[in-house]
C-alpha cells in the first residue's frame, strides 16, 4: 500500500446502523496515538475518518483496513535527521470546505527539521469561512504559534540561533 488514504474516496456520513461502532471508535483512537507521536503521513487518512466514529458504515471501515495496510507496510520507517544543515521550514495548507456534510474546511501543516517531520497537525476548521483565501489566512495562525515555540526551544538547546530566518509555505 503506497498511501494511507485514496483522494478519490468520497466519505460521506452515514445515514443507516452503524457497523461495529466501539470497535471502529477504538481503532481510530489507536491510529490517533500513532499520528500524534510517531505517524505524521497518516494524519490526513485518520483525521478525516475520525469525523465518522459515532455511526460509521462499510466505507468508513474500508478506509482503516487501507490505512492498517499502509502501517502494516511501513512499519519499519522512522524519522531520521540527516544533519547539518538543519534548517526548520512549515508547510500549511487549506482545503475549503472538504467535506459537504459539515461545510467546515480542513486545516493542516507540517514543520521539517533536518529532512524530518517534527511537528504537525490536521484539523477542521473551527469558523466557516467564505473563501479560499480567508481559509488560508486563517490557517496560517495556528503553526505561526507553533513556529515560534518551535524557535525558542531550538534556541534553548543551542540547536539553531534565534536569528535564523525560518519559511513557511502556504500550499
Amino acid at each position: 500500500m503506497s498511501t494511507p488514504y485514496d483522494p478519490s474516496s468520497q466519505l460521506k456520513k452515514n445515514r443507516e446502523h452503524s457497523v461495529a461502532q466501539i470497535e471502529y471508535a477504538q481503532i481510530i483512537g489507536n491510529l490517533m496515538y500513532l499520528m500524534n507521536y510517531t505517524k505524521p503521513d497518516i494524519a490526513y487518512a485518520v483525521g478525516r475518518l475520525s469525523w465518522y466514529t459515532q455511526s460509521p458504515n462499510q466505507d468508513h471501515w474500508t478506509i482503516v483496513r487501507r490505512v492498517l495496510k499502509y502501517l502494516r507496510g511501513t512499519i519499519n520507517y522512522g524519522l531520521c535527521f540527516s544533519g547539518f544543515p538543519s534548517v526548520l521550514e512549515g508547510f500549511s495548507d487549506a482545503n475549503w470546505i472538504s467535506n459537504s456534510d459539515e461545510m467546515k474546511s480542513t486545516k493542516e501543516y507540517v514543520f521539517i527539521l533536518g529532512g524530518s517531520a517534527v511537528s504537525w497537525k490536521y484539523a477542521k476548521q473551527t469558523c466557516i469561512t467564505r473563501s479560499t483565501m480567508e481559509v488560508d489566512f486563517i490557517t496560517l495562525e495556528k503553526p505561526s504559534s507553533e513556529l515560534e515555540c518551535l524557535r525558542n526551544l531550538l534556541a534553548d538547546i543551542h540547536f539553531m540561533d534565534e536569528t535564523n530566518p525560518i519559511r513557511v509555505y502556504a500550499l
